[in-house]
């Protein structure tokens, strides 16, 4: 058996840019691991989990999925206890794989850039299950970190907003260089994050080096306010 590494895995920018990393390193990711929240989470990026089966097609790599029917903590009002609530399923779903008599499972990539609520509950997941974390993103520089993302070929679409400064006219845009001069300014403004760490946009990446094929995505703009998302109507590989 080899050692195996299972990628957290949304289809966001900051978990694709985990796995983009991981692959990079050398280590031999052998599943994604999706979660599919019902509504808003503490824990996981939520806007267009379903299409990660289309990703994890182009990337190659066997998806393993964990639906919202697996969640406990909608009756929970504190926010920790919640969070601790929203990572059952998913460590109850690594314990599943590790028990895969092919797996030898050694640890688990990660997005989280500057959250800690979420950053140490994984850890401390990893910790109770034996396994190493990988997590490339952590307290780095935003702005660095997405240049690094365009000058690797990733195409970034945004999918979800919820901050002053972003209207309905970033559903859907490309995350890019003239995206991020835009944030960059609107941080000045409004305290928008570069890379949405706050919840200020959420990200899928359609195309990148570590996919084969891109996924081409219709869609409609649903905007509620002062938020919105991207309800998509069709999405396949090209």
């Amino acid at each position: 058996m080899t050692d195996d590494w299972v990628s957290l895995f949304s289809g966001g920018k900051d978990s694709s840019w985990a796995l983009y990393r991981a692959l990079e390193e050398g280590l031999d990711v052998s599943r994604l691991l999706t979660v599919h929240p019902a509504g808003d989470s503490y824990m996981y990026h939520t806007p267009a989990t379903e299409l990660a089966v289309l990703a994890a097609e182009s990337v190659g790599i066997d998806l393993v999925e964990v639906s919202p029917d697996d969640f406990g903590a909608a009756d929970v009002d504190d926010a920790g206890a919640q969070g601790d609530a929203e990572l059952e399923p998913m460590e109850a779903a690594l314990r599943e794989i590790a028990t895969e008599g092919s797996i030898d499972l050694a640890g688990v990539t990660a997005g989280a850039v500057e959250s800690e609520f979420q950053t140490s509950r994984i850890q401390k997941m990893c910790d109770r299950l034996g396994i190493d974390l990988f997590a490339p993103l952590w307290q780095e520089d935003p702005v660095e970190l997405a240049q690094a993302m365009f000058d690797a070929g990733f195409e970034i679409r945004i999918v979800q907003v919820a901050a002053y400064g972003l209207d309905e006219s970033w559903l859907g845009r490309r995350y890019d260089a003239d995206a991020l001069a835009d944030l960059v300014a609107l941080r000045e403004e409004y305290g928008v994050h570069p890379l949405g760490e706050g919840g200020e946009f959420e990200t899928y990446v359609v195309d990148g080096p570590h996919m084969d094929r891109r996924i081409d995505i219709e869609y409609d703009a649903v905007w509620e306010g002062d938020r919105g998302h991207v309800e998509i109507r069709d999405a396949r590989l090209e």
